[in-house]
């Protein structure tokens, strides 16, 4: 089979959870299938070394075009040229009238559940209505779609009942496990500023995030007036954290360190020198933050919505995340109960070994050649 790989943004320095999956599913793949011939499509950009072309796996790069003009005929265009038995998009979208058979991977369809256009970046609100009108295009002629989690696979169906559709777990790369080398942590610690305990936070200016919960969470326990640990966010611009504060508690900027965006390779430190992880998301379709955080050893709390409690189980406490003190209960709990702690602590080391990418690969592998005999 001669495969295409839509792999637009893979060479861009600061990925985020689907450029990650894109790149881990090629990595596996490239391990998983010397047969076939691949042809994977990037546009140019900084980290081009992130993946290593071999014998049967291409790299195809193009010029720096808008994500639409290059989607829909940039992709379009390279699809005839390398003569494909069939494209797989990995990041919701892809070419309206492929002349080729197309798998794509839908993470979610938050955007056709709801859009705020007062909420969330001027990028995230053109990428949600861009969304919004190719994805239910794409939903007639596709294939196969793969999702991410049994809950967006039945969430999907509802809106498509058509559609040729599986749940594929995404994987958790090797990098993450439980850092104890002191030099490693004190570098990390040293380069971001981190106090000795303190309470992780990653997220980004969407809404879904709940940046909103966790400090309206974290006001409750520093309005009680007792020691509570500092709490670190990842991957927020200062400006935009320090307007929510003033909002919520203008106190609160004494308690927070703003790290910033964090490559995925110090990721691992700073999860095993957390004293937890907060991931109290409004809607998820998987969440690999939370991999992340079971695989380094770091106690979770997360949402009861959507796919959480499907990923986690018993290896985190599950609050509602538009209760702030439900929230803050849950911090105190985790930080004054050490036996709650090393009991999620434990489940999350069996939890993730659920999770591989390598299995990840064999099962879109297998979708391949499902279309691929299908057409013939």
């Amino acid at each position: 089979m001669r495969i295409g790989i839509e792999a637009q943004r893979l060479f861009r320095k600061n990925k985020h959870g689907m450029d990650i999956v894109a790149l881990e599913l090629i990595k596996a793949l490239q391990k998983t299938d010397t047969c076939n011939q691949y042809f994977v499509f990037v546009k140019a950009d900084q980290d081009s070394s992130c993946i290593t072309p071999t014998e049967n796996f291409e790299i195809i790069t193009t010029r720096k075009y808008p994500y639409l003009w290059w989607e829909q005929v940039v992709l379009r265009k390279l699809s005839k040229k390398y003569r494909l038995d069939l494209l797989h998009c990995t990041c919701n979208t892809a070419p309206i009238a492929l002349s080729v058979p197309l798998v794509v991977t839908i993470h979610d369809i938050i955007y056709l559940e709801r859009i705020n256009l007062r909420k969330g970046s001027w990028y995230q609100i053109f990428g949600n209505l861009y969304r919004r009108g190719v994805v239910p295009l794409i939903a007639r002629t596709t294939k196969k779609v793969i999702t991410v989690s049994e809950y967006e696979k039945e969430v999907i169906k509802k809106k498509f009942p058509n559609l040729d559709l599986v749940a594929i777990y995404n994987g958790l790369q090797d990098s993450f496990v439980k850092i104890t080398d002191p030099e490693i942590l004190q570098d990390v610690k040293e380069q971001y500023r981190l106090p000795n305990e303190f309470i992780l936070f990653i997220g980004n200016t969407d809404p879904k995030k709940n940046l909103i919960g966790v400090l309206r969470a974290y006001s409750i326990l520093v309005n009680k007036g007792q020691p509570i640990p500092k709490l670190v966010v990842l991957d927020i611009k200062e400006s935009f954290l320090e307007k929510m504060i003033l909002k919520i508690n203008p106190e609160l900027k004494n308690h927070i360190v703003i790290s910033g965006y964090v490559p995925n390779y110090q990721l691992p430190a700073i999860y095993s020198l957390a004293t937890l992880f907060m991931y109290p998301s409004l809607r998820e379709s998987f969440g690999i933050p939370l991999l992340e955080a079971m695989a380094c050893g770091t106690p979770i709390i997360t949402s009861s919505t959507s796919s959480m409690p499907e990923v986690v189980e018993d290896a985190a406490l599950l609050v509602n995340p538009l209760h702030p003190e439900q929230i803050a209960n849950a911090i105190e709990t985790l930080l004054t109960d050490s036996a709650a702690r090393a009991r999620l602590v434990a489940n999350g080391y069996e939890r993730v070994k659920t999770f591989n990418w390598l299995n990840n690969a064999k099962q879109t592998l297998s979708i391949y050649i499902e279309v691929f005999n299908k057409k013939e």
